[in-house]
């Protein structure tokens, strides 16, 4: 089974995921941490969204290699890559369906005010989800560069409410 997470910054994707792990003995796998892993340290003032968007395909190349063996083990694969749109959303979808895979959509549909609250909190406290700082201006991007998944992506799916 591969679990996608949806959710705009300060959803909880991440805490999600660590739960739905321990719920599934799944494998998580979370964007922000490999970003800051493979790719942050190299990352030049200049470098924009175009720099990221091609880092994070290189990396979802190596996730979907290891989601296949993972299939192959019948142990699921918990995906808190972003999934910020509905193309990529689909992406994995078409991969499932080509593969012959379950997949389950999670959308965690946290209102604004607490997603921003919890945002500025991680930053201060720099807790266990903790990646890197999210700025005002980067919150205020993703408000706009989220695509919230459409009633039919949503069939079947699980809808997290607070």
């Amino acid at each position: 089974m591969i679990h996608l997470i949806v959710g705009n910054t300060g959803a909880g994707k991440t805490t999600y995921a660590k739960a739905l792990k321990e719920k599934t003995k799944g494998i998580v796998f979370s964007i922000d941490a490999w970003n800051k892993t493979l790719f942050l340290e190299d990352k030049k003032p200049e470098d924009g969204l175009e720099w990221f968007l091609e880092r994070i395909e290189r990396a979802e190349k190596m996730i979907l290699n290891v989601v296949e063996q993972l299939e192959d083990a019948k142990t699921d694969a918990i995906l808190d890559l972003g999934l910020s749109k509905f193309e990529h959303r689909e992406k994995f979808r078409r991969f499932a369906k080509a593969n012959g895979y379950q997949i389950k959509l999670h959308f965690l549909d946290i209102p604004k005010a607490i997603r921003q609250k919890r945002v500025m909190k991680r930053n201060t406290e720099k807790g266990d989800t903790f990646e890197f700082e999210v700025t005002q201006e980067n919150f205020d991007f993703m408000e706009t560069w989220f695509e919230t998944p459409a009633k039919t992506e949503l069939e079947n799916g699980i809808i997290i409410k607070e």
